[in-house]
């Protein structure tokens, strides 16, 4: 009996994002600039609750350290916040003693100590809850154990005392946010519009285009502030502002990308087969316009970002406690010259996430070129 083989079963076909998928793979600086944004997102996400810090915490006895690994306080400053403290209970200290994290010392005064007032130790940043050991001369003599509050400041603090590395994560989450945010919308509104106007021409396109050279026409500040009546000053405003004007130049480099594609020969073919504008336009004309968009996209993120602390040295943006990196930039370049830290940090994570999404975005053009398929 003679058997009959089967015949081999089609191979099966790649689509474009399978394609561009397999060549980001294998690209590896765009895979290890995804993996630091990645760790820079990962780190203002979860970062805050790790640091021991509160962001609008305010530590008085810490104005401006600089950073390091050391734990405050350090042995030659817990004397001067001693006599800040007696000095406030009107008293004198003397024999003071660090060991480890417990402090001794005696406070004496002309007249009975009032120990009310031992509760500024617990206020200040230094100390904890004092514990008195002895008490002498129907208390004008005190005997003092006083624990110490051992705190770290890893990227320093700011002029008001506020650990810089918790408000540099809170930061990343407010610039990300409205930089992400902001092109997202930007992108959604831009590239549908320009390849609709390109691909239908005529009166449509005439009509659409006319309509966002009014749009440019409004200065930018005036579409804020209308904002900002309206709305109120809140985190939405920011990337409703912001990507609703982005979108503008968005949608020019996808039109001018579709005039182009329209003339080409598989769009021709598809419109020969009967396949609507729709489906053109999904399936043909955004899905190769997404080089060009994907490399503007790359840059509309810093430029968001920068937008945004403009807005917010104007008072229009982000406020008080809360923070971004372009705010944290602008206080830093200010103070460079006595505090360093609150410029370096700050620009550090900007600059690493900027250069992550421009290797990204080099990646990410590369692989959705339908040229290098």
């Amino acid at each position: 009996m003679v058997q009959i083989a089967s015949p081999p079963s089609p191979l099966a076909g790649r689509s474009l994002w399978q394609d561009a998928r397999a060549r980001l793979l294998r690209n590896r600086g765009a895979m290890a600039s995804l993996v630091a944004l990645g760790l820079v997102m990962l780190a203002c996400i979860v970062g805050p609750l790790l640091t021991g810090h509160a962001h609008d915490r305010v530590y008085p006895d810490y104005v401006r350290t600089p950073a390091g690994l050391e734990a405050h306080p350090k042995a030659e400053a817990i004397p001067d916040a001693v006599r800040r403290v007696a000095a406030r209970m009107r008293a004198t200290p003397s024999d003071i003693v660090v060991t480890g994290d417990r402090l001794r010392l005696v406070l004496s005064a002309p007249r009975p100590i009032d120990q009310r007032l031992l509760v500024y130790f617990e206020r200040s940043d230094v100390f904890r809850t004092v514990r008195i050991a002895e008490a002498a001369q129907e208390g004008r003599i005190l005997k003092l154990d006083v624990p110490l509050k051992r705190l770290r400041f890893l990227f320093g603090t700011d002029g008001n005392g506020r650990d810089l590395l918790t408000r540099t994560l809170v930061a990343g989450r407010v610039s990300l946010a409205i930089g992400l945010l902001a092109t997202a919308v930007a992108l959604v509104i831009g590239v549908a519009w320009g390849a609709t106007a390109g691909y239908l021409g005529g009166r449509v396109d005439m009509v659409m285009m006319r309509i966002v050279d009014v749009l440019y026409a409004l200065p930018f500040i005036f579409f804020v502030i209308l904002l900002v009546v309206f709305f109120g000053r809140n985190f939405i405003l920011m990337f409703l502002a912001v990507g609703a004007i982005e979108w503008l130049d968005m949608a020019r480099i996808v039109r001018g990308q579709t005039l182009s594609i329209r003339r080409q020969d598989y769009v021709l073919a598809a419109e020969a087969l009967g396949v609507s504008s729709g489906g053109i336009i999904r399936r043909h004309v955004i899905p190769n316009t997404l080089g060009p968009v994907v490399v503007y996209v790359t840059l509309l993120v810093p430029k968001v970002i920068l937008l945004e602390s403009f807005l917010s040295f104007l008072g229009l943006g982000v406020q008080e406690p809360m923070t971004s990196w372009g705010v944290l930039i602008s206080d830093g370049a200010r103070a460079i010259q006595g505090a360093w830290w609150l410029l370096a940090f700050p620009a550090a994570f900007l600059v690493t996430t900027l250069l992550a999404l421009n290797f990204l975005g080099d990646g990410l053009r590369d692989a959705l070129d339908p040229k290098d398929r």
